[in-house]
């Protein structure tokens, strides 16, 4: 059911951006008097197709991992005379770069639409407040102190932890001072702290920048009580019960949920001895956490148990929600923000400041979709918006076979005044196919080892 559901999610994501993209294209060059042939989302045999009364054919295919639009082109087949003003080749150069660039600019254009959604709609999230500092982090030694609560990062305001991560991610891979502004717990009293950087480093299948820091966000308290239970695991086989409350291990108290789960953790196949309280009934159970093994073979203790979920109090709350005109401005600002640490990302990987383990491929985007999906509109929108620009940005990199590189030879046809010649044009196609694959393989590679 979690494979089909995790498939589903990312047809659904595929299908929305590669028709958004391709609409792009499909829009201006219709606009310019280009006729399209073809309109296919994905490749391959068409699953289902028709006409319009153009002659357009809208297909969809049976892979689901891309797009296409098909214009008349005497590059590609011969074109009748009557035809010939209608053929993509023969348009103005200005008139191929608008088409051209049509697709990966209504793909930015539509993150700035999701994100204006989410600001009208509201975005329900909470306080970046401490609850733990690493002891000997850079966040330690900068005076961090548990309570306080993250307000600005380099000057900009945060109202969240996913706005801190962003902020931090920005600093991955430098050197310098990174400023941030804390508010105490009191909320009265506001400090800057200064955190020194050298080439720091992420290592994103870990950590986010947020834990690298050294900053481990405050969580409400989660007591010991059964919530869910796994058929056919331990914890079942050992008598306990939903709402059962784990009072004390090996006759030693419990404080909370968190301790409960390391002690079995660093427990496999070592009976415990619990004492548990059910309703007005005391019991003596004894429960025996089977062993597992995670991707680097480090084995731990699995009981198959969830706590009851508990509630953010009022006070960590927070609501970003803003009027139908200023969403537009936060909407904007929002996109480029994240064009910005897109494009930076990719520098530093150029450089090698930034490591090429945080190239993702299709399993880590479909993983992600399906998980968003779940977790509701906010965050599925939100997660479109992200890959929205990552797919824009990717295709106006000035590579061959990508949008980019055919942008890259109109403009060189727009200032020499000729076609960049077909001989440049295929070894191009051919440095084009090698450098997509490498990166394929990089990403592909990455997913399987994040499995």
């Amino acid at each position: 059911m979690e494979l089909l559901h995790t498939l589903a999610a990312t047809i659904v994501t595929l299908g929305i951006l590669v028709t958004i993209h391709e609409w792009g294209h499909f829009y201006v060059a219709r606009r310019c008097g280009v006729k399209v042939l073809r309109f296919s989302v994905g490749f391959g045999k068409a699953i289902y197709s028709w006409k319009d009364r153009q002659g357009t054919e809208y297909a969809i295919a049976a892979i689901p991992l891309g797009g296409y639009v098909k214009m008349l082109d005497e590059r590609e087949e011969a074109v009748p005379a009557d035809q010939l003003s209608q053929a993509f080749n023969r348009k103005p150069v200005l008139q191929r770069i608008a088409i051209v660039a049509a697709g990966p600019l209504v793909n930015l254009f539509f993150a700035v639409l999701a994100y204006w959604f989410l600001f009208v709609y509201g975005v329900a999230t909470v306080a970046p407040v401490v609850g733990e500092v690493a002891p000997g982090s850079l966040a330690a030694r900068a005076g961090v102190t548990p309570g306080a609560e993250i307000v600005q990062v380099d000057g900009q305001l945060t109202s969240s932890w996913d706005e801190v991560n962003l902020r931090l991610a920005a600093r991955v891979g430098e050197s310098g001072s990174l400023h941030l502004q804390t508010k105490d717990a009191n909320g009265y009293s506001v400090r800057d702290r200064s955190v020194e950087l050298q080439s720091w480093s992420v290592d994103v299948e870990k950590e986010s920048p947020v834990t690298a820091l050294g900053l481990i966000p405050w969580r409400p308290e989660v007591e010991a009580v059964i919530g869910q239970l796994v058929d056919g695991e331990r914890a079942l086989a050992a008598g306990l019960r939903v709402g059962d409350r784990i009072e004390t291990v090996n006759d030693q108290p419990i404080g909370d949920w968190y301790a409960l789960v390391r002690l079995v953790r660093e427990n496999p196949e070592v009976p415990l001895s619990l004492g548990v309280q059910r309703q007005a009934e005391w019991l003596e159970l004894v429960l025996t956490p089977a062993q597992r093994a995670d991707d680097n073979g480090n084995v731990f203790g699995y009981i198959g148990a969830a706590a009851e979920p508990v509630g953010w109090p009022d006070e960590y709350r927070r609501s970003i929600q803003y009027g139908f005109f200023d969403a537009l401005g936060q909407a904007l600002s929002k996109t480029w923000q994240m064009i910005s640490l897109t494009l930076d990302s990719i520098w530093k990987m150029i450089e090698g400041a930034l490591s090429v383990k945080n190239l993702s491929g299709p399993i880590t985007i479909a993983k992600v979709a399906s998980a968003s999906a779940a977790s509701g509109l906010e965050s599925y929108i939100s997660f479109l918006a992200y890959l929205s620009i990552s797919l824009g940005i990717l295709n106006l990199l000035p590579i061959p076979v990508l949008d980019g590189g055919h942008l890259l030879y109109y403009a060189v046809e727009l200032v020499t005044g000729k076609p960049v010649s077909e001989k440049i044009q295929l070894l191009g196609l051919k440095i084009g196919m090698a450098m997509l694959l490498t990166l394929m393989f990089v990403a592909l590679f990455n997913d399987f080892m994040r499995l």
